[in-house]
């Protein structure tokens, strides 16, 4: 008659909880009457339990609960208990071992109970995370308790085997938790072994438990942003690759050293490139999730190279300032082409290796990149903070150096205007460095900034090859040359 009972407070807890939120009882009200079934069950149950010399079992059946109750004596033979099984879980538990701590009676009883419709109180929701993510039941709620015995202290961890009663995504984050009076926790509990069908939970201590999984909440899709991403990305692609071109190709002063600034490019042009294939084939890479974290894997790579090697071009930046000259002589290298390469690249290869290292799962999120669980978005985040912080202090050193040497002039005219160059230099290096990414921190939500930021960031092969390129003397000769050339020969 409980039992029942406890079933129809389910159902109308169910119902109201489907119907408008104004009849809708609270989550607080909810919890209570969760805890008020699962106490006055355990009574119950516990009434079950007899005194034995070596083993009873007792067990039933109802709409809304399945119990399996195994008893040990003194004199029992068996050198475990059989697995206790209901229609969607079971449990391996030790209770020989317990018996055996039981010095007075050696003797010890278990209850396990399977609560076929318990979410509609206990609800997944009230698993607690940091992140927003979409929280499913993914198997009944079960009990576990040992009633009417002393020494309670598990000898080994039990094992809890719970089938899936919905659709898993294989994309989903499984988490095995017990009930804490108001909420579902995790401690003491982790997954050991699962798959499509089940999932197999370890825990050190006895109580109420559940299998709940969490889904990242699917993107709203924006159209006329994803054509603006997508046509952002191909220009700065353009310019990057444009930019590269005039790297490479034409003729600098063997005073200039570009070797920061080529691998900036190639590094951001790579990253930007795969970004845009993984996006725009998302629904193809997705269900292959080893591919998709090894893509993310690169992507964190590729990023943090290009912050590494921006860094390296503030350093060499820096150094003219100071030098009011050029970044290298005929002469002597301020750093040699090789030691840049090495720190361009190894940097972020040991970022990434760590971070693999520390936390695997970490790669392959809804969009192929980085996870947010478990703060691991850091590993990211960290290195870019460290970095902006870097650049903003060698941004004031330059501006202090080049105010103290407009100070110290004479009036040459063509010392006056490279200092002025340099100055515009420095003041659109540091908007190609640090200003988009920094954007990038105060979105939480806004369209506008998310706009700008995605404009900006796209952009950075835009930036590059207006300042180092188009407002060059050299290179802008050399175009000129190239399209009279181009000209001719249309004309012959």
């Amino acid at each position: 008659m409980a039992f029942n009972a406890s079933g129809k407070i389910l159902e109308s807890s169910s119902s109201s909880s489907s119907s408008s939120s104004s009849s809708s009882v609270s989550p607080a009200e909810l919890a209570s009457f969760g805890n008020r079934i699962l106490k006055t069950s355990e009574k119950l149950i516990s009434t079950l339990v007899k005194p034995t010399d070596t083993s009873d079992s007792v067990s039933f059946a109802l709409a809304v609960v399945e119990v399996e109750v195994f008893m040990v004596g003194p004199s029992v033979t068996l050198d475990k208990i059989p697995r206790l099984d209901t229609a969607h879980s079971s449990v391996d538990i030790d209770l020989i071992g317990i018996a055996k701590n039981n010095n007075e009676t050696r003797s010890a009883a278990v209850a396990f109970m399977s609560y076929n419709t318990m979410e509609n109180l206990l609800k997944p929701d009230f698993f607690n995370t940091s992140t927003d993510m979409i929280k499913t039941m993914m198997s009944t709620v079960i009990s576990a308790t040992l009633p009417k015995t002393t020494n309670t202290k598990l000898t080994k961890p039990v094992n809890f085997t719970l089938k899936h009663i919905r659709e898993f995504d294989p994309n989903g984050s499984l988490s095995c938790v017990y009930w804490n009076i108001s909420e579902w926790i995790v401690d003491g509990c982790s997954v050991l072994e699962t798959n499509s069908s089940y999932t197999v939970c370890s825990c050190v201590h006895l109580s109420t438990f559940a299998l709940i999984m969490q889904t990242s909440r699917p993107s709203e899709s924006d159209p006329p942003l994803d054509l603006l991403n997508l046509v952002c990305v191909i220009v700065g692609l353009v310019f990057f690759s444009l930019a590269l071109l005039t790297f490479a190709l034409c003729q600098w002063s063997p005073r200039v050293n570009n070797v920061a600034r080529i691998n900036l490019c190639l590094s951001l042009l790579l990253a930007h490139l795969l970004f845009l294939l993984t996006q725009q084939y998302l629904s193809l890479i997705r269900p292959h999730q080893v591919l998709c974290a090894v893509i993310s894997g690169v992507l964190h790579f590729l990023f943090l190279s290009g912050f590494v090697w921006m860094f390296i071009e503030a350093v060499l930046l820096f150094i003219c300032v100071k030098n009011l000259s050029q970044i290298s002589s005929k002469k002597r290298e301020v750093l040699s082409s090789g030691f840049m390469c090495v720190i361009g690249y190894t940097v972020a290869l040991v970022v990434v290796a760590v971070s693999i290292g520390l936390f695997p799962e970490g790669y392959g999120s809804e969009q192929c990149w980085i996870k947010t669980d478990k703060d691991f978005i850091w590993s990211f985040l960290g290195p870019v903070c460290v970095i902006l912080a870097l650049n903003m202090i060698l941004f004031i050193n330059i501006i202090i150096s080049l105010n103290s040497t407009l100070q110290n002039l004479n009036a040459e005219v063509s010392q006056m205007k490279q200092t002025k160059i340099m100055v515009f230099k420095t003041l659109a290096q540091f908007v190609i460095l640090g200003c988009s990414w920094i954007l990038g921190f105060f979105i939480n939500g806004s369209k506008v900034l998310e706009i700008l930021f995605l404009i900006l960031n796209s952009q950075q092969g835009t930036f590059i090859f207006l300042v180092y390129c188009v407002l060059n003397d050299e290179v802008r000769q050399q175009f000129r040359k190239f399209f009279r050339c181009l000209c001719c020969v249309k004309q012959h």
